[in-house]
């Protein structure tokens, strides 16, 4: 009964993550205002769901709206040619600043209670760990080669993800952190590395595009999506829950989905757009 359970499980497991691979696939591809759609949904989608666990902490008291409403003025801001950073800063300023005001007229009218540091805290850094990265995805598909840029960063992280859980399966021995993802193993780190690289390859090769400086995709999804994986199952060890949603069958939550990509994302735009 337990293995065909699980065995129902991996196929349904298996069905999500294909029709997840077509759906944003065909975002990337189609471009334009279908993509910038496709991301900013998951985006505020995954920074709902962040918001909830952070509200499950000790003593945290959040104002979810102002991250959606500002998460939103990031993402039009980024999207429109050319954006200049002083604007992008100042939004995120802006957004602890209005938590701030909330928090003044929270406190005056309740007489004595306010949680503006841990509130301004808990706002800004879903805004920083979740939107700024996609925004950062969002304006790579605008440059030039910028679809198989996303095509093959998203390639490689699903590649990473398949050889680090064939890799932890098949030689698993060694715990990796065992205090944040029991499951996580030295061996599954390092196969996550090769299928990334192995996906790098492949989409090298098949979009003819030269080896530097896409090669650096491979690397950063290889090790820096394992380490996203491993923040979001850090977030949810302090929150004391299994996944982050159920919107997705068999994964759970966006944020259980897309955790690996928000690392991998930001980084591929700062190597890719801003040191290069």
């Amino acid at each position: 009964m337990a293995g065909l359970k699980a065995d129902n499980e991996l196929r349904l497991r298996t069905l999500s993550s294909v029709g997840i691979v077509v759906f944003i696939i065909w975002g990337i591809n189609t471009g334009g205002r279908v993509w910038t759609l496709i991301a900013g949904i998951i985006a505020l989608s995954s920074l709902g769901e962040y918001y909830r666990l952070v509200s499950k902490l000790r003593g945290a008291r959040i104002s979810p709206g102002m991250g959606y409403i500002f998460s939103l003025a990031f993402v039009i801001a980024a999207v429109r040619e050319n954006p200049q950073p002083i604007v992008l800063g100042m939004i995120l300023a802006l957004c602890v600043c209005a938590v701030m005001t909330v928090e003044i007229f929270k406190r005056q009218m309740t007489r004595g209670t306010s949680h503006a540091v841990m509130n301004s805290g808990a706002v800004i850094s879903g805004v920083l760990y979740i939107t700024v990265p996609w925004t950062c995805m969002i304006m790579l598909r605008d440059y030039a080669f910028g679809r198989q840029v996303l095509d093959t960063l998203f390639f490689c992280t699903w590649g990473c993800d398949v050889g680090a859980y064939i890799g932890g399966k098949m030689f698993g021995s060694t715990k990796l952190c065992e205090y944040v993802s029991p499951g996580k193993t030295v061996q599954g780190f390092i196969a996550g590395i090769i299928g990334s690289l192995l996906a790098n390859a492949g989409a090298i090769y098949f979009f003819s595009l030269p080896t530097y400086p896409l090669i650096l995709i491979g690397f950063i999804c290889g090790i820096f999506g394992q380490v996203g994986d491993l923040a979001e199952s850090l977030i949810k060890r302090e929150a004391d829950v299994k996944d982050s949603g159920r919107v997705i069958p068999g994964h759970g939550g966006m944020l259980d989905r897309f955790d690996s990509i928000l690392f991998n994302g930001l980084l591929t735009y700062l190597v890719l757009r801003v040191i290069l």
